[in-house]
């Protein structure tokens, strides 16, 4: 399957949109977040030249402005379209979502949404002291499985856990996205890259909220197995 980066901090070209948060095409059917703002958003859809016609989903992984903010955006290009949430979410996002028109589908626990394409279902994290609900997106190809986080709050080893238990057997590939290890204790970062190699992860793609420290480590231990994704990129995984 390809992805396609739509948001991110850097891109492959300058009148490319970029700033805090993530946004990710999968194989042209479904879009995993939407960035921090519907005029970004808009803005990459029109210079990569993306048409949202066979689009058939929309996941947000948490209800952050930072993964959600494109959201309305995708909403006016796709009226109708099924938008993935968990059931903890904001009665905010909820309402921006039936007021545009979307069709509301509340995951509570791990379920296919496209052919060979998962999400985790709600898995509760921690951001400033509260609760908030996550969820992650795998996808199941030749290669093995590819998640691709939002901010992975409950944890990165968390969520890979998670998939592990439910694909029993199966080999992650691929990580891709936040894995909110900023300011995170040098040793915490070493122990968790080493954990990746260990399970035989063969590529990784740290971004967005990892922080620099993590991204220098990840790019240390996996070299050119490490994705930049930067918005314009198109990975097959």
């Amino acid at each position: 399957m390809e992805l396609k980066i739509l948001f991110n901090s850097a891109a492959i070209q300058n009148d490319l949109s970029i700033g805090w948060g993530f946004s990710c095409l999968v194989d042209n059917r479904l879009l995993f977040d939407t960035g921090e703002k519907a005029v970004h958003l808009a803005n990459n859809l029109d210079r990569l030249k993306i048409d949202l016609t066979p689009l058939k989903a929309v996941v947000i992984s948490h209800d952050h402005r930072d993964h959600a903010g494109g959201l309305e955006e995708v909403l006016k290009r796709k009226p109708g379209i099924n938008v993935c949430i968990c059931p903890n979410f904001s009665r905010e996002l909820k309402q921006k979502v039936e007021l545009f028109g979307g069709c509301l589908i509340e995951n509570s626990d791990f379920c296919e949404i496209e052919n060979n394409i998962y999400v985790t279902g709600e898995i509760t994290g921690t951001y400033k002291e509260k609760n908030i609900a996550e969820q992650a997106l795998v996808i199941d190809s030749d290669n093995g499985l590819t998640v691709i986080t939002g901010c992975a709050h409950p944890g990165i080893l968390e969520i890979l856990e998670k998939v592990r238990q439910r694909f029993s057997g199966k080999q992650i590939y691929a990580i891709l996205g936040g894995f909110h290890l900023m300011n995170k204790p040098r040793r915490t970062i070493n122990a968790i890259v080493r954990r990746f190699v260990e399970l035989g992860i063969k590529k990784v793609g740290p971004t967005h909220c990892t922080g620099s420290d993590a991204v220098d480590s990840f790019k240390k231990a996996y070299k050119n197995d490490c994705y930049e994704l930067r918005v314009g990129e198109g990975i097959v995984v």
